[in-house]
């Protein structure tokens, strides 16, 4: 039998790691509750794109001032997170990280009307690495809802547009998504979240493509229009 001493120091022990553990999880959520908050202060930034063409580019300039801060935050979590334990406590900013990947699509796209990479995301975010391997890193999956979310809220801008006048940008944001869509189908995607949340893309698709028809029916924008809303191949930034 193992004496009461021993039994002792093995269950110090484990008080021991359980006190270490909770204090990086303390660390934690701290961290992510500031970040979160610039995240939602972004959120609310971005509402103006809805009703003012004008106040696009300032709202772009704001949110690139918050990405900074969070950025910050970012660097803070890659260093308190142990290298080994990365998905051991990926869901204290799974959701936030999500949430930052559709923003800083949104402002990219908004500013270029270009896809914005996972590399350019991982680098915006202050992480640095898009690999398992190297710890602290940008899942791929937190990527790949950011950018279904964006679609839904460009779905959401192609109707606010037409209703404040802007014809055009209708017919860049079908153009966009629809690519977007035929990327994602050449994912083989199993039955989870991803899955379900790729699912709706199929709902925002078709809600742009009914903008874009009444713009047809009625004539709207003219063909030169739908000539300068040429995209370029290369959909993706560097």
């Amino acid at each position: 039998m193992i004496e009461d001493t021993a039994i002792n120091s093995i269950y110090s022990a484990f008080q021991k790691s359980l006190e270490e553990e909770q204090e990086v999880r303390d660390g934690i959520r701290n961290i992510c509750k500031e970040v979160d908050q610039l995240a939602r202060e972004i959120s609310a930034i971005f509402q103006i794109i809805h009703h003012s063409e004008e106040g696009i580019l300032p709202a772009c300039l704001k949110a690139r001032e918050l990405f900074n801060k969070a950025n910050e935050g970012y660097v803070k979590l890659k260093e308190i997170v142990p290298a080994t334990d990365y998905y051991k406590y990926h869901d204290h900013w799974r959701y936030m990280t999500q949430r930052y990947c559709y923003l800083i699509s949104l402002t990219i796209w908004l500013e270029k009307g270009i896809l914005a990479s996972l590399e350019t995301i991982a680098e915006v975010l202050g992480i640095g690495a898009v690999e398992q391997t190297t710890g602290f890193h940008l899942d791929l999956e937190d990527y790949l809802i950011g950018l279904l979310c964006l679609c839904s809220e460009l779905a959401r801008l192609a109707v606010n547009s037409v209703t404040r006048g802007d014809c055009e940008k209708p017919l860049q944001i079908s153009k966009f998504v629809i690519e977007l869509d035929a990327g994602f189908r050449l994912l083989n995607l199993k039955n989870d979240h991803l899955r379900k949340r790729f699912d709706a893309l199929k709902y925002d698709v078709k809600k742009i493509a009914e903008v874009v028809c009444d713009l047809n029916i009625q004539g709207l924008p003219k063909p030169e229009a739908q000539d300068a809303l040429e995209m370029p191949d290369d959909k993706t930034d560097s």
